[in-house]
């Protein structure tokens, strides 16, 4: 798991700044975020939205990453894939997680950010930037590959400051 380095903080309770957000997420505000990092790189900087900044895992959000480095997609995936892995989840739904996401998942230049939104049906839609690049239409993947930041099993002072504790 990527250890969390440095922590940040922005104004709290800051309206969701995206449409995409917006149009999936109602009444989207800032629950928390934070910055993750590996082995003394900064990775990314995340935010979670949620309607009127409360978050649920069973409800609409968002977490938005914003890259500070240039990260190829398949690293994505894979980091994705061994963080669900450690989820339990079964080795045939893995696999066809995997193809979903290595479809999804671009190259990222630092600078650019990936939005993931579960919306209120459970799906799980990615935006680069504010463009749609993939939605996996499964409640269970949508819990595990949010789970990887936002779960139990997540680190605790990266997800404490996603949830505003």
């Amino acid at each position: 798991m990527l250890s969390v380095m440095a922590v940040t903080l922005s104004a709290p309770n800051a309206q969701a700044e995206t449409p995409d957000i917006l149009k999936h997420v109602p009444e989207a505000r800032k629950v928390g975020a934070g910055r993750y990092s590996h082995l003394g790189f900064d990775i990314f900087d995340a935010t979670l939205y949620a309607p009127q900044s409360r978050y649920n895992a069973a409800g609409p959000f968002a977490l938005k990453l914003e890259y500070l480095r240039n990260i190829k997609g398949k690293t994505i995936t894979d980091n994705s894939v061994k963080e669900i892995q450690k989820q339990g989840v079964s080795a045939d739904k893995l696999n066809r997680w995997r193809d979903q996401m290595a479809a999804i998942f671009p190259d990222v230049a630092k600078g650019a950010s990936i939005t993931g939104i579960r919306d209120a049906s459970g799906h799980a839609l990615f935006y680069s930037g504010d463009k749609l690049i993939g939605t996996i239409k499964d409640a269970e993947f949508s819990r595990a590959f949010f789970n990887i930041w936002l779960g139990p099993k997540a680190p605790q002072t990266f997800r404490d400051k996603l949830l505003g504790a």
